[in-house]
C-alpha cells in the first residue's frame, strides 16, 4: 500500500487544535519520541507494544492509549505483523483552558497527568474511537470541542508545568540550550560544557533523566517544531531551514524515521 495510504494526517479549519493521524495496515516501527501535544489514541488492528515513562505494556484491537506532552514513548506491532491506528494531538494550551472551564477553574492548568497511560474498558474504547474520527464538518469540531475535554477532565489530574520543573537542576542549562537555540548547530561538548561535565558523563546523565541521547532530544524538538510549521501551511525547506536541519533533505530522512511518512505527506492537507 502506498505511504500516503498507509498513514493519513485530517485536519479541519474550526479545530485548529486538534490533529488526527490514521495508520492503516503498517509494519513501521518508531524510535523513542516525545510530543508537544497531548496524545489520545486508539488500536484498530493487530497488536503492539507500547513502551514509555511507567514501563511497557502490550495493546491491541481497541486498547486506548493516552500520552502527556514531552513523554518519552514509542509503540511498535509485534514482529511480521501489520497494524492500524489512530491517533489525535491536542494542542497543550487550548486543553489546558478548556480543562480548567470543566473544574470550574479561572485560570488555565498548569499541565495534566493522565490517571493511566493505557486502558481497555469498553466505555473509554467507545469515548475515544468517536473522538478519533476525521473531522468533516464547523459541527463535528463543536461536539468535539465540548465532548473531549469533559471526557479528559474525568481521566487526569491537574499537574505541574512540565518545564522546567521536570527538569534536573543540573540539566536545565542544556535543555535551555536546545529549546531556545535549536536553529543553529548545538555539540555535545557545548551542552556538557554549560551543564560541568564530562561529554561522557554528560550523555549518561542525560540519557537517565530523559530515556534519550541529547542528540536524539535535539532531533525530536526539530522534528516537532517541523510539524508545527508544515501544519500551517510553510514550504518544506523553509521549515527544515528554520529547525536548523543541514537542508530538506536531512529533515525528510529525521521526519520519516521518526513518523513513517515524509514531510510532504504530513503537510497535505485532507
Amino acid at each position: 500500500m502506498p505511504q500516503h495510504r498507509q498513514h493519513r494526517i485530517h485536519r479541519h479549519p474550526a479545530a485548529p487544535w486538534a490533529e488526527l493521524r490514521v495508520s492503516t495496515q503498517t509494519f513501521d516501527c518508531y524510535r523513542a519520541h516525545s510530543h508537544a501535544e497531548y496524545s489520545v489514541g486508539i488500536v484498530d488492528q493487530g497488536c503492539a507494544t507500547f513502551h514509555h515513562a511507567d514501563g511497557s505494556h502490550p495493546v491491541m484491537a481497541r486498547s486506548v492509549v493516552l500520552i502527556e506532552p514531552g513523554i518519552v514513548h514509542a509503540c511498535n506491532p509485534v514482529v511480521r505483523q501489520a497494524w492500524s491506528y489512530r491517533m489525535l494531538f491536542i494542542d497543550a494550551a487550548w486543553l489546558h483552558r478548556a480543562v480548567a472551564q470543566v473544574w470550574g477553574r479561572a485560570l488555565p492548568c498548569e499541565g495534566l497527568a493522565f490517571l493511566s497511560r493505557h486502558a481497555n474498558d469498553a466505555a473509554g474504547t467507545q469515548a475515544v474511537d468517536g473522538f478519533c474520527q476525521p473531522i468533516t464538518s464547523d459541527c463535528a469540531a463543536s461536539a468535539l470541542a465540548a465532548q473531549l475535554p469533559q471526557w479528559i477532565a474525568r481521566h487526569a489530574r491537574p499537574e505541574g508545568a512540565q518545564h522546567p520543573a521536570t527538569v534536573p537542576a543540573d540539566l536545565v542549562a542544556a535543555i535551555d540550550t536546545m529549546h531556545t537555540e535549536m536553529e543553529r548547530r548545538i555539540t555535545v561538548k557545548e551542552l556538557a560544557q554549560a551543564c560541568a561535565m564530562s561529554d561522557s558523563q554528560f550523555i549518561r546523565r542525560f540519557h537517565a533523566a530523559f530515556g534519550m541521547t541529547p542528540g536524539g532530544y535535539l532531533q525530536n524538538l526539530r522534528i516537532n517544531g517541523a510539524r508545527r510549521l508544515l501544519s500551517q501551511g510553510m514550504a518544506l525547506a523553509d521549515a527544515a531551514h528554520s529547525m536548523g536541519f543541514a537542508d530538506q533533505a536531512h529533515m525528510q530522512r529525521a521526519f520519516k524515521v521518526h513518523h513513517a511518512m515524509t514531510p510532504g505527506t504530513y503537510r497535505r492537507r485532507r
